[in-house]
């Protein structure tokens, strides 16, 4: 299965300025763990996730004045639509985190997370082992 089979088309994308409670309103709204960050200043794409938000907040941080391009990464592993699962579980693995943005033609045309992966990789039905409950 490839990763244009698990990814959400559904992109969120943010600007650096917002602030960490303007982003996660926006990520809770539509249901997803991580917004991309377009900042044309700084010529590029980043992501912001659930755990930076976390992370600051947990730090103290105030989530009305904290903006994003702060906490956004900006080193991004991103994936293309015809990589496998496997190469994008890879990736995630041998990086640490849970979200990669897919790109087609330097464009951001979905997200695939862990779950998104999970749930190809798991029949939807399966009943659980007594033993993991």
């Amino acid at each position: 299965m490839l990763v244009r089979d698990a990814m959400s088309t559904m992109v969120l994308t943010i600007g650096p300025a917002h602030t960490l409670r303007q982003a996660a309103a926006l990520m809770s709204a539509r249901r997803v763990g991580a917004a991309v960050v377009l900042d044309p200043d700084a010529g590029g794409l980043g992501i912001l996730t659930e755990r930076d938000i976390l992370n600051s907040v947990g730090l103290g941080q105030n989530p009305d004045t904290e903006r994003a391009d702060a906490h956004t990464t900006t080193d991004v592993v991103f994936a293309a639509p015809t990589w496998t699962l496997e190469e994008a579980a890879a990736a995630m693995a041998h990086g640490g985190f849970r979200h990669l943005i897919v790109l087609d033609r330097d464009e951001p045309v979905g997200v695939v997370s862990v779950r998104d992966i999970i749930r190809c990789w798991a029949p939807a039905r399966q009943r659980v082992p007594a033993a993991a409950r």
